[in-house]
């Protein structure tokens, strides 16, 4: 679906609501215009991903525009099925990625790390424990991109210790500039046909933040999932993000 088709959808949507405004939209019908719960609007309202004020009465009202700017971050929209994937970005077999970023500069950025294939380290297997006892999750991962593999850094709660690049839902959170959520990967266009959703790991929910260098290149993420649809809390949200900058600091200082 193109960015014109979604905000002429989002538009019809709103003008059928009795006296609605099509530009201003009310929490519950952010909500039903972007297929998320209640609770997820008001998540991306705290975080600052949706702007929103209240009227004189206390109630929440958000503009459409930020809405767009949700569905279209960086103003590059929704993964269109039938677009290529862009040049050296190896992006899940269903939809292509935005090109936002200059992958050969991440790469180099990730590359000089000099993390990929060293061994466990005792402060990156404490950030993933704790990531995962926060959040209430069954699997952490810190989580690499190279040219064509995922590989993790730190990791509870999943035996293997690489995927395709192709499989990694970490290929959309380094476009993003905060956390990415998945509350059911299945019901995700972007995941629903990934290995990992259908496979035997079976994942469900996916919650990611970006990891920097000094330059801010986004070199992967601090990730937690689980095998089930879930939400996150704001203090969830909060911690996974506070530890995704202990991570980055943490590589920053190794380089």
């Amino acid at each position: 679906m193109t960015y014109d088709e979604i905000e002429r959808k989002i538009k019809m949507r709103a003008k059928t609501e009795r006296d609605a405004d099509p530009e201003i939209v009310t929490t519950s019908k952010a909500a039903d215009l972007l297929g998320v719960a209640v609770s997820t609007v008001q998540k991306w309202v705290e975080l600052g991903k949706l702007e929103s004020w209240k009227t004189p009465g206390g109630h929440r009202r958000i503009p459409l525009a930020s809405i767009l700017d949700v569905l279209h971050p960086d103003g590059v929209g929704l993964p269109d099925k039938n677009l290529p994937a862009p040049k050296n970005m190896h992006a899940p077999a269903k939809g292509g990625l935005p090109d936002v970023t200059d992958e050969s500069a991440r790469l180099r950025a990730t590359r000089a790390t000099g993390l990929f294939d060293t061994p466990a380290h005792i402060n990156y297997d404490r950030i993933v424990r704790v990531a995962a006892l926060l959040t209430d999750m069954p699997i952490s991962l810190i989580s690499l991109l190279d040219e064509d593999r995922q590989w993790f850094k730190a990791r509870v709660g999943l035996s293997i210790t690489e995927t395709p690049r192709s499989w990694a839902f970490c290929n959309y959170t380094i476009l993003e500039s905060k956390i990415m959520i998945v509350e059911d990967a299945t019901l995700d266009p972007r995941f629903a046909d990934n290995p990992l959703v259908t496979g035997q790991e079976a994942i469900r929910f996916y919650a990611g933040v970006p990891l920097l260098d000094r330059n801010a290149c986004r070199l992967g993420s601090l990730c937690v999932l689980d095998r089930k649809p879930r939400q996150m809390s704001h203090e969830q949200t909060w911690a996974l993000t506070e530890l995704a900058t202990i991570v980055s600091e943490e590589i920053q200082r190794g380089r």
